[in-house]
């Protein structure tokens, strides 16, 4: 009998449990562009002090050709020279949304994402990580310079 109550109770607080956190996750994971950009520039700071995010060398990222990939060279090889327009995987030829905010509004609004593509994109197109500065900058050009 106890053991019946005992399972019936860490059942039922499993199940609230479990739902909290579903409930609560989506409010967690939800960002803007600029809390997402201060949460880079913070940690680009903590590594050299006086970090102001540049939406210029964001730019100069963008547009720069890397030697990583002869079929990704540069971010503007799959997302075209103009952020605010839709672009094509050069591998995959898949469509991609346009990367600056003002043309597709859920653009870095999701912090899991937002890192999963810059793990991805920049490993493909650079070669190794982004740093938090060059997060910071990109993102600055996607939100004010694009």
């Amino acid at each position: 009998m106890l053991k019946t109550v005992l399972r019936a109770a860490l059942s039922t607080t499993f199940v609230t449990l479990a739902a909290a956190i579903t409930l609560a996750a989506p409010a967690a994971s939800a960002a803007t562009p600029a809390q997402l950009l201060n949460t880079y520039a913070a940690e680009a700071a903590r590594q050299t002090p006086g970090f102001q995010p540049s939406a210029q060398r964001g730019a100069e990222l963008y547009a720069r050709r890397f030697t990583a990939s002869e079929k990704m060279p540069a971010c503007a090889t799959c997302h075209t020279d103009s952020p605010l327009q839709a672009g094509r995987h050069a591998v995959t030829g898949k469509a991609i949304k346009p990367l600056a905010p003002r043309a597709e509004p859920a653009r870095f609004t999701d912090p899991a994402k937002v890192e999963k593509w810059f793990r991805r994109n920049c490993s493909e197109v650079t070669g190794r990580e982004c740093s938090a500065a060059e997060k910071a900058d990109f993102i600055r050009f996607m939100t004010e310079g694009s």
